[in-house]
């Protein structure tokens, strides 16, 4: 992943919130920026809400500090990394010496897929190629350094593995993951050196690789990444979107995010990530995601994860409510192991996230944000809508059973119900300072929901 990039706020592109519009073909874009920023989104994205990443590769074999290990062993030279492995591998042993070791045994697509499922997501983001080069298909221009020629010895990403597993759920989209810069790339190191004058890496690697993804594959989601070091002139990036949007067998349905070249997070391409973890807590102008991960230290599987590294489920819930109330995705990271596992950590995280969706996913799927986030007075409030019912989520049941919330304004003909429970939940108008509508839960206690974590309170014909 990215590093941190200080910024509260996405700037506004010239199509505005045009993360509601769908996509009309026949429009031809062209390779600048302001032709491709003002293709609208295709609709499936904002309505999904909820995407699982998935960060593998050969640095799922160390399994220590994070996916970036190998440029902290030897891009930065960190002590720890080095300690690590004088007290585990023998002298001169090398990265590309752990790839025999990435075997994805218990490696099952279908297990994964059904998972993923379950957890309430409707799109999955899968690693191709991380910054660390090695791809999980076969690439044409990676001799040995990929999945088929070494390792598992299969096509990860293939059309009998996690492709087709994805595809057999047609309430999950298949996402793919690809960054465009590689740490120890020879092609890239030389283009670096020459203060990226040449491209050499772009047409003899990176250029075949993207469109081999796109066209083996065919995606609805381009998740790009490894952009900084370079401006998006040398990456050709205007150029490959406009194919992508103009061309490419996905060009109907395909989405993509904001890293494609120096300043363009944030400001440029599809959806904005802006920076790992990017949870603004107030609503943006451009349809937005936060890219996240249940593991607060890696992205990737890191052995030495203890428990509190890990966010709970009412941590996640939170993140979840207040990124969909301000108009974002959550896209939420788990990091197998390198024979194929998912740690049961992550299991049960993505399990109790679908129990919860079950109940609660009304006020989540095709919302779109009100006219506040969270509530003025109840911070802990949070709201969206969607077809002319305001959802309201709260995270703590109140001693009194009563809850009051200010912004919502009750009509004649307002009823309001808690999702999971029979029955409508009595209510009165406020008066005063503290106008709104006071909820009497009495009727409800907390033990005989079915759901925990967070509840939602469905408020029909409201102002």
């Amino acid at each position: 992943m990215l590093r941190i990039i200080h910024q509260t706020e996405v700037e506004s592109n010239n199509h505005g919130f045009g993360w509601f519009h769908f996509y009309t073909s026949g429009k031809k874009y062209q390779p600048n920026w302001k032709s491709l920023d003002a293709r609208p989104l295709p609709s499936w994205y904002d309505k999904a809400k909820v995407g699982i990443f998935v960060h593998w590769g050969v640095f799922s074999v160390p399994s220590f500090d994070s996916e970036w290990f190998w440029w902290h062993w030897k891009g930065l030279n960190s002590s720890k990394d080095n300690q690590f492995m004088q007290q585990n591998y023998p002298s001169g042993f090398s990265y590309p010496e752990f790839a025999p070791s990435f075997t994805a045994e218990f490696f099952d697509a279908d297990a994964w897929a059904h998972l993923i499922e379950n957890s309430g997501a409707k799109y999955v983001v899968f690693t191709t190629k991380h910054h660390e080069g090695w791809t999980n298909y076969k690439s044409h221009v990676s001799w040995n350094w990929n999945s088929v020629d070494n390792g598992p010895h299969r096509d990860l990403t293939g059309n009998t593995e996690i492709s087709n597993a994805v595809r057999k759920r047609t309430n999950v989209t298949l996402g793919l993951y690809h960054s465009l810069y590689e740490w120890f790339n020879p092609l890239y190191l030389f283009d670096k050196k020459n203060s990226f004058k040449t491209k050499k890496f772009i047409t003899e690697t990176l250029m075949p690789e993207l469109h081999y993804v796109i066209n083996q594959y065919k995606p609805d989601l381009l998740w790009s990444d490894g952009d900084w070091e370079a401006p998006d002139t040398y990456w050709q990036s205007q150029e490959f979107l406009a194919w992508l949007y103009n061309d490419s067998p996905v060009k109907e349905t395909i989405i993509t995010n904001d890293r494609w070249g120096r300043g363009s997070i944030c400001h440029h391409g599809g959806y904005y990530t802006c920076q790992d973890r990017f949870d603004p807590g107030v609503l943006q102008k451009h349809k937005w995601e936060n890219a996240m991960s249940l593991d607060l230290t890696s992205w990737g599987f890191d052995r030495s994860s203890g428990l509190k590294n890990y966010l709970s489920m009412e941590e996640l819930t939170k993140v979840l409510i207040r990124t969909v109330s301000c108009g974002g995705n959550i896209l939420i990271n788990i990091g197998p192991t390198s024979d194929g596992r998912i740690l049961p950590i992550f299991q049960e995280r993505l399990t109790q996230l679908g129990s919860w969706l079950k109940v609660n996913g009304e006020g989540i799927y095709n919302s779109i944000p009100w006219r506040v986030q969270n509530d003025t007075i109840t911070n802990d409030v949070w709201y969206t809508e969607r077809q002319g019912t305001v959802y309201a989520f709260f995270y703590s049941w109140p001693a009194s059973n009563k809850l009051a919330l200010t912004d919502p304004k009750v009509t004649p003909k307002t009823s309001v119900k808690l999702l999971g429970f029979e029955g409508n939940v009595p209510f009165k108008a406020n008066s005063g300072s503290n106008s709104g509508v006071l909820l009497d839960l009495s009727s409800v206690s907390a033990d005989r929901l079915s759901t925990e974590w967070a509840w939602a309170i469905a408020l029909h014909n409201v102002h």
